[in-house]
């Protein structure tokens, strides 16, 4: 089944939280790594794919973060699936960029 999900993920007591470029950085590289479609916003991460590959990223994401040395993470994951027809991140964006020209 396919996937879209915003995936935010944060980690705690690394004493240096005030940049989590670093371990976001890490993550991005990851998700290119895992082959998938994504795109980095301000607050988190959208990603597009299979959902047992989009899982697999998020759970080494989480491992990595902690190898880099946090203790704690928070993360935040909202899932869409739809099965009535395919739709991808682009087609979502594209439908609201059409009205807002109209």
């Amino acid at each position: 089944m396919r996937v879209i999900v915003d995936f935010c993920i944060i980690p705690l007591g690394t004493g240096d939280d005030l940049s989590l470029s670093p371990y976001i950085a890490e993550c991005q590289r990851i998700l290119a790594d895992a082959n998938l479609d994504y795109s980095l916003h301000a607050y988190g991460t959208n990603i597009e794919g299979e959902w047992e590959a989009v899982m697999a990223a998020v759970k080494q994401c989480h491992m990595r973060v902690h190898e880099m040395g946090a203790p704690r993470i928070s993360s935040t994951l909202k899932i869409g699936t739809r099965i009535d027809r395919g739709q991808s991140m682009r087609d979502k964006i594209s439908s609201v960029e059409k009205l807002l020209r109209e």
